[in-house]
Order: C-alpha cells, then structure tokens, then sequence
C-alpha cells in the first residue's frame, strides 16, 4: 500500500511538472505572438534584440546608479518599432498576464471557499461591486483631485468587492441551495449594475465614455505604472494563496477535519474572502471586469492536472489563467482590425461553453 501511494504521488508530481512545462511553453508562445502581431508587424529577430538591449540597459541602470539610462531612453525612441514595442506591446501583454493570473487564482479561492466549482467573482456579483464602486469613484471624485490614481481605484474596488462578498455570505447561511446562491449573485450583480447606470446619468460626457470602455474590459492604455502596481498587489496575494495551500487541503476535506487539525475556521475563512476580494479588486481597477475567466480556469486547470491538491492547482491556475488571457487579449486585438473587441466579449466566448458544460456535468452526477 505504501509503495502504491508513493508511485501515486510520483505521478501526480511528474504531471504537475510536465503541465507547468508546457504552460510556460504556451505562454512564451502567446507573448511572442503578442508582441509580433498586431497593425505594425514587428520581426522576431528584432524583437528579441530589442528585449535583449532593453535588459541589459535596464540592469545596467541598476548596478550604475542611472548609468545606463541614456542609453535606455535613446534605445526606446531609436525607431517607431522600439516605442511600440516599450511603450505599448510589452506592457500590455506583462499586465494582460498578470491579471488574468490574479482572477483564476481568486476564482479558486471562492471555490474553495463556496465548496462549489461554479462560484466565481462574475457570477456571485463580486466584479459587479468593484464594478460599482470604481465607476462612483470615476465620476464623482475624479472630479475633485486632478487624475484618479490605480492604487486609489484597487482601494474602491476592493470596497466594492467586500461589500458584495458580504451580502453573499449573508445569503450564503440562509439558502443551502447553490443555485439559488448563484441566482442572488446574479441579482445583486444586476442591482449593482443598476446603480452604477443611474450614477453614469449624472456624468460627464467625457467620463461617461471613459467608464464605458473600461467596463467592457480591456488591457488597453496599459502602462509601466499598472504593470507594477499590479505585481506589487497580486503577486504577494498569490503567494500568500500558495502558502494557505495546507490549510486549504484540511478544509476542502470538511470543517471538522480542518479544526481538527488546528486550523482556525474563521479567521482562515476571512482569510480566504480578503485574499479573493483583493485579487479580483486588482483586476477590475485595472481592467474592468472580465467574465467567466474566474470560474472557467480553475476548472480546467484541475481536469488537466487531474489533481484537486492546492500546491499544485494555484500556481498552474496562475499560469493557465494567464495563457488564457494573453490568447483572448490578442484575438480580440486582431480578429476584426484596427476594431479591438472587448476583452470580456472573448474570455465569454471561451469561457461560458465550460461553464455550462460543468454545470450540466454536476447536473447529472446529482441525479445520479
């Protein structure tokens, strides 16, 4: 028996890695193609020289104490492929990656939190409440300060996305029944959505259509100052998730087991509910709200690794949900050109068939 559990976790162990390799791999691929392909075709060749300089110059600029920046700002502007490419492309496809990361990763701890693999921060309204809060944000403070700043909007939607998990969690102790829950997620999301069109009537035109593009979804504007601000709030969020990865294991196994093992339920489901509000926060303040990625990534991830084990499933629902986003950003950047599509209208196209595949799946395995 226990040579069968060893060899079981072997293999578990050479899938993760095998799955992880080949993420990385499509990953690569979907940057490349990213960063060659679009209104102005850029060579390969010259895109990897220009990456090569711009590293070198940048860690130069480390090491020296600015030296280097002369040299880095003359690279940037030497030809009107190299701005595009630093300017527009690179930042777009850092930020594209990191936040479609950030949202699977938040999908799966509302899964895990929920105990249901159709919980996602789209569906239970948590992204109309960021939603919500950014666009009141937008309209009536933008007009006191001068430029409402990315942390400023992270901040908002977080708010937004605490108040909304709040009221599920409210309804979540009242109605057993997930589908009712997810049917109230949808009716708060409806509700939030409401409120935030009756706040667009009193706006500006201006801001009006500011908010409208930002709430179909997009990587586009994308800058240097959202990729960092991005790294610097959910890359420690998906750590701290891999961290939790023991605790999490306990209590997918049931409460009981997990206070048994001395975990504190509470705090952990706190926890749990801030780390996801965060994450999912990050991405609505910088992107809008995109659907369906949240919900359908970890689901795949798992049925590609064939494992439920949190050490394995968060850091590959990371890699996944950016794969995912990178392919949908860069359809919907150059099927219908120079149009760019919603980001959220691809990532529903990819992602809606796989919700409803599992719903109708768990359908049958109930009434089986």
């Amino acid at each position: 028996m226990k040579a069968n559990n060893e060899k079981f976790r072997l293999g578990n162990t050479g899938r993760f890695t095998v799955v992880m390799v080949s993420l990385c791999g499509l990953l690569v691929l979907a940057l490349v193609m990213n960063v060659n392909i679009g209104s102005v075709r850029i060579a390969v060749g010259d895109v990897f020289r220009m990456i090569w300089d711009g590293l070198r110059y940048s860690v130069g600029n480390i090491f020296t104490g600015g030296g280097y920046a002369d040299e880095l700002e003359a690279l940037i502007k030497s030809s009107t492929e190299s701005q595009i490419l630093f300017s527009i492309r690179i930042p777009r496809m850092l930020l594209c990656s990191i936040l479609g990361g950030a949202l699977s990763v938040s999908g799966y701890l509302l899964q895990v939190f929920f105990r249901n693999p159709i919980a996602g921060p789209f569906v239970l309204g948590i992204s109309s409440g960021a939603k919500m809060l950014v666009g009141i944000t937008l309209i009536f403070l933008a007009g006191y300060i001068n430029g409402v700043s990315s942390l400023t909007l992270i901040i908002a939607a977080f708010i937004g996305s605490l108040i909304i998990t709040s009221v599920v969690l409210l309804f979540s102790h009242k109605v057993k029944n997930m589908s009712m829950l997810l049917v109230v997620g949808i009716m708060v999301g409806y509700i939030c959505g409401a409120v935030t069109d009756f706040c667009i009537t009193f706006a500006d035109e201006y801001d009006v259509v500011n908010l409208t593009n930002w709430s179909m979804g997009t990587f586009s504007g994308a800058s240097w100052d959202n990729v960092a601000t991005a790294a610097a709030m959910c890359i420690p969020g998906v750590l701290a998730s891999l961290f939790l990865s023991k605790p999490i294991s306990a209590y997918a196994l049931g409460e009981g087991y997990a206070q048994s093992m001395g975990i504190r339920i509470k705090p952990f489901r706190v926890l749990l509910i801030l780390l996801s509000s965060l994450l999912s926060a990050c991405v609505t303040a910088l992107a809008g709200p995109i659907s369906f990625v949240g919900i359908a990534v970890p689901h795949i991830t798992r049925s590609i690794l064939k494992s439920a084990k949190p050490a394995f499933v968060i850091p590959a629902a990371f890699l996944c949900g950016a794969v995912f986003c990178v392919f949908c950003d860069l359809i919907a950047r150059t099927v219908f050109a120079p149009t760019e599509l919603a980001i959220g209208t691809v990532t529903s196209v990819f992602g809606a068939p796989v919700v409803i595949y599992m719903m109708v799946k768990r359908r049958r395995a109930q009434e089986g």
